[in-house]
């Protein structure tokens, strides 16, 4: 599959399209504030001990003191100690005996500072790639719970085979997203965390303390370790600066990828020579257009994601099964792309228009399932149920472009619609007799949408008339232009 990737970097977000064939299939994107700390590795100074509460100040070169715990420090883990030879519950050894105040110490940011709260650290090091989590102090190779029981043994056979005694090497644990990888792909991982922990140990030695060592890598270093493959013939980037140092990085660790590096010097935005930023805005979408007339609605929920085909205008073949197969198995590529598109995962359930030839139904689904085995995602799916529903899963790696990109509306709160204006007036009635039984006002006032007010004014005079006369008070109108349809007060005077 021929592969393109283009870049495009601000200081405030970069954003990544992966294209194939010259049509969109994936977006990626990271914006620089929310970036977290947690993964970074610095050489930190005790600022301050605290034996009562058995932890410890860091300072790491932030605004604020990282806070240390006996519990965190290498070699407290139950684990670790039983595997000296301690007992596995025994308390571990106070901290004021481990520390002390101006000492250097290499730790890793395991939370993020919230509020007040400085960073929590920790020093048993990890560093996280793409298949593996390299140990370095640690001594054995572990896989992934998520990972199925009876192929977990198999696995560690082979990383053991590729990463070699962990007692000389440092320990490894093998991702759930690494279950299918190949043996060349874990070993370059190997390759790649090792040189990295090289690095972190090199700096410990010449950085002064308050110094980062080792920083969990950027979207655009990710670009270079996870998405070019063999297929990949260019990755354009538009930013000199960022060119130049992703060069750098690319030629120590990833080397077969420095020469696919190319820096775009057009005048024209490269999102918009190539239209992402239109496909895009289509992605965030509930309606996919299908070039023979037909159309996808996609919908996302919490619990599942559903995909509903329709023949719309297209009235092309000569028989209506034949319009129903072809639209179907447009749909079959245009749903596996969206789901790239959108980084959907979960649960999905593709509602296909029914077919009534087995052999229709086979076809659609083969070529289903080949525009998902494009997806470096894993998925899988079943085939045609009873009502003709065909349900997959797609694992979840990162948030959802929606999520990303947008968040729930103000009006309607993600219901996707709101009450009518004269839903919100009957509302807006029952509330003010409640109201009326509980106190004794001297008046009633409504604050409301202008929509609403309207709707109480003219369509609903005579209602509102009544209600007046039945509880003896009078009940005025204000129109309120910020509020929401579904908005309102109710002001005892």
């Amino acid at each position: 599959m021929q592969q393109d990737i283009l870049i495009n970097w601000s200081p405030q977000e970069t954003r990544v399209a992966v294209l194939e064939h010259g049509a969109v299939q994936e977006i990626h994107v990271e914006r620089t504030l929310e970036r977290g700390l947690v993964g970074n590795v610095y050489l930190g100074k005790v600022a301050r001990v605290l034996p009562g509460m058995q932890s410890a100040f860091i300072d790491i070169g932030l605004e604020r003191a990282a806070f240390l715990h006996v519990a965190d420090l290498q070699g407290a883990h139950p684990a670790v100690r039983a595997a000296h030879g301690e007992e596995r519950d025994s308390p571990p050894v106070p901290i004021e005996k481990q520390v002390f105040e101006g000492q250097a110490l290499m730790v890793q940011v395991i939370k993020d500072p919230i509020g007040t709260k400085g960073a929590r650290l920790s020093t048993q090091i990890s560093i996280a790639g793409r298949l593996l989590v390299f140990l370095p102090q640690d001594d054995h190779i572990g896989i992934s719970q998520k990972i199925p029981a009876d192929q977990r043994e198999v696995l560690r056979q082979r990383l053991l085979a590729i990463a070699g005694d962990p007692a000389v090497h440092g320990g490894f644990i093998l991702r759930t997203n690494g279950e299918d990888a190949s043996d060349a792909e874990l070993a370059d991982d190997v390759a790649y965390l090792r040189k990295a922990w090289t690095r972190t140990k090199d700096a410990s030695m010449r950085l002064p303390p308050q110094s980062i060592l080792h920083q969990d890598l950027n979207l655009l270093q990710r670009v270079l370790r996870d998405l070019v493959g063999e297929g990949t013939q260019s990755i354009r980037l538009d930013s000199r600066e960022q060119f130049e140092k992703l060069q750098a990085f690319a030629h120590e660790f990833m080397p077969a990828a420095a020469e696919k590096l190319q820096h775009y010097k057009g005048e024209r935005p490269i999102f918009d020579l190539y239209g992402v930023d239109e496909e895009i805005a289509r992605a965030l979408g509930r309606r996919v257009e299908l070039k023979s007339g037909g159309y996808l609605i996609v919908d996302q929920t919490e619990a599942l994601t559903t995909v509903d085909v329709n023949t719309g205008g297209f009235v092309g073949a000569r028989n209506f099964d034949d319009t129903i197969f072809k639209t179907n198995l447009e749909a079959a590529g245009a749903i596996a792309r969206q789901l790239r598109l959108r980084n959907l995962g979960g649960i999905i359930i593709a509602d296909f228009i029914d077919m009534n030839r087995t052999d229709h139904k086979d076809a659609v689904l083969a070529e289903f399932r080949k525009h998902l085995g494009r997806d470096r995602v894993k998925t899988t799916a079943g085939t045609f149920s009873q009502l003709g529903l065909v349900e997959m899963t797609r694992k979840r790696t990162r948030e959802s472009l929606a999520h990303m990109l947008c968040e729930p509306c103000a009006v309607c709160q993600g219901k996707g619609s709101v009450k009518t204006a004269r839903s919100v007036a009957y509302d807006i009635l029952r509330e003010i007799l409640r109201e009326a039984r509980q106190f004794n006002p001297r008046e009633f006032r409504v604050v409301a949408a202008p929509g609403v007010i309207e709707m109480l004014v003219d369509e609903e005079s005579q209602h509102l008339a009544g209600l007046s006369d039945f509880i003896g008070k009078p009940v005025s109108l204000q129109s309120e232009a910020s509020f929401g349809q579904e908005q309102y007060d109710i002001i005892l005077l």
